[in-house]
């Protein structure tokens, strides 16, 4: 979707869309345009039914005074609320509207807003990504058009007083739109597509953007000691991976200790030898997305050449059943040293992740650490769909990133770290348990009471994003299939870090 600044409209515009705010006035673009159409705008604006809502919209069919077959007026919701969030949520609104009437493209005339704290480019800018994140699509595999279907929008042009601001914005907000769609991508990808070996050369691609990028094969990971996560993946005919991307930022130093982001890359999950029912394993190609969303973040940071050192280390692997695969009772040694003894091999993604977390912590030593996982069912039994869980073990770092969730509308709940779930860790012919026995006994902070214990006592923090991977029905800003959840997240976190937002 291509999308421009300009200072004036096309004389041919098609499509013309107006902003209003609830209970608020036309701007001068939107009274110049009520001028030529004789008032039709404002006569709009005063039916009973039209109150300027987020996201509402109303519009004039073939309006007399334009040249253009379609002019929108699009809610903004109350001045004093407009945010980032509220304008990304307006903007996929109209470009789920636009779409759905089988419309190619608009033109968005931005006026300021009159008690808002945005100016005019933060408003075109934030909507134009709103429209750019509902726009997605994963077609690939469609061999043929339905006539019936609309297709995708192919552009947006934005008019704005200060285009040249708008456009340096949306150099960052575009590269935020180019990761979420990449982490999409990932987990839409079906898992004769996507497994460990493909899911590198996937991600080998942001060479091209400046990230170093390494992959540890089976070989490789054995010699070091990564045994937790080639236990997981020993079961399949497709080897493990451990991913690691490096962005060294604009501006820093070489030895500048990182941001890290480790992520969960289970790109299929049977359930092992202790087997998923068949209903349960269909969506099981969404069980990488914590590591979709790891990469996603660092094609964004590097897209957009952002001012900060960041590690992105992805465990992928495939867990199946075969005479190979690992067994309840095992006991393996992980790379930190301790001995686990395996309970459930249907809960491999925290062993996935130990191996993960310690190697990023003792070879970067970073700042912090934030690992993403779709890791239990009870976080979904907890929280539903409306928050994803976070554990840590710093209040610093728990507060940044829950912030950075509200900004941009993926919303974290703290949950408990507590000594109590480490007591029924314990083993006794291992160093440690990787599941607690009583499985419908909070496996959620169990799983996370494990990891913690994985990160060097570096800043840490877990996001259980289970059932946050997929949108079972169209979203506002996202269409139906795999959502990117945590990239504008962590996008955010990270632009706070650098003082940018």
């Amino acid at each position: 979707m291509k999308i421009d600044f300009v200072a004036k409209p096309a004389v041919d515009a098609a499509v013309l869309v107006v902003l209003i705010s609830e209970g608020g006035k036309l701007g001068p673009r939107g009274e110049a345009l009520d001028k030529a159409l004789s008032g039709a705008l404002q006569r709009s604006l005063d039916l009973p039914r039209y109150k300027g809502k987020k996201g509402e919209l109303t519009e004039l069919l073939v309006p007399n005074g334009t040249k253009a077959r379609r002019v929108i007026i699009l809610g903004l919701g109350a001045a004093k609320d407009i945010a980032a969030l509220s304008l990304r949520e307006a903007g996929g609104a109209l470009s789920a509207h636009l779409v759905k009437e089988f419309e190619t493209g608009a033109t968005l005339l931005v006026d300021p807003v009159k008690g808002s704290k945005l100016d005019e480019a933060q408003i075109g800018g934030e909507i134009a990504l709103g429209a750019q994140l509902r726009n997605y699509r994963f077609d690939r595999f469609l061999t043929e058009h339905k006539p019936d279907k609309p297709k995708a929008l192919a552009g947006l042009s934005v008019v704005t007083a200060h285009p040249a601001a708008a456009e340096k914005l949306m150099r960052r907000l575009g590269a935020v739109a180019n990761g979420v769609a990449l982490a999409r991508d990932l987990t839409n990808e079906p898992p004769n597509e996507l497994y460990p070996e493909s899911f590198v050369a996937r991600a080998r691609k942001l060479t091209k953007l400046g990230v170093k990028v390494e992959a540890l094969d089976e070989k490789q990971m054995a010699k070091l000691g990564l045994n937790a996560l080639l236990a997981v993946g020993q079961g399949s005919a497709r080897p493990p991976r451990l991913l690691v991307l490096q962005y060294n930022g604009v501006g820093t130093r070489k030895g500048d200790a990182p941001l890290a982001f480790v992520g969960k890359g289970v790109c299929f999950d049977s359930g092992g030898l202790c087997i998923k029912r068949s209903g349960a394993m269909y969506d099981m190609k969404g069980d990488m997305a914590g590591g979709a969303a790891v990469v996603g973040l660092i094609r964004a940071l590097a897209e957009r050449k952002a001012k900060v050192n960041v590690v992105g280390v992805v465990g992928l692997v495939e867990n199946m059943p075969s005479g190979k695969a690992f067994k309840p009772g095992d006991i393996v040694k992980s790379l930190s040293g301790r001995t686990i003894e395996m309970i459930d091999t249907d809960a491999e993604g925290r062993l996935v992740l130990i191996d993960a977390l310690f190697y990023t912590a003792t070879r970067f030593k970073p700042k912090s650490i934030v690992d993403l996982a779709t890791l239990t069912y009870s976080i979904q039994a907890a929280l539903g769909s409306v928050f994803a869980g976070i554990f840590a073990n710093n209040d610093d770092l728990a507060t940044q990133l829950t912030g950075a969730g509200v900004a941009v509308g993926e919303r974290l709940w703290r949950m408990p770290l507590d000594k109590s779930y480490d007591e029924h860790l314990e083993s006794r012919i291992a160093d440690i348990k990787h599941h607690a026995e009583d499985s419908e006994s909070g496996d959620a902070p169990h799983a996370a009471a494990f990891l913690k214990q994985f990160v060097d006592d570096r800043p840490w923090a877990h996001l259980d994003i289970a059932g946050r991977e997929f949108a079972a029905k169209d979203r506002t800003t996202c269409p139906a299939g795999g959502t990117g959840y945590a990239v504008q997240l962590l996008e955010q976190f990270v632009a706070r870090s650098e003082g940018i937002v």
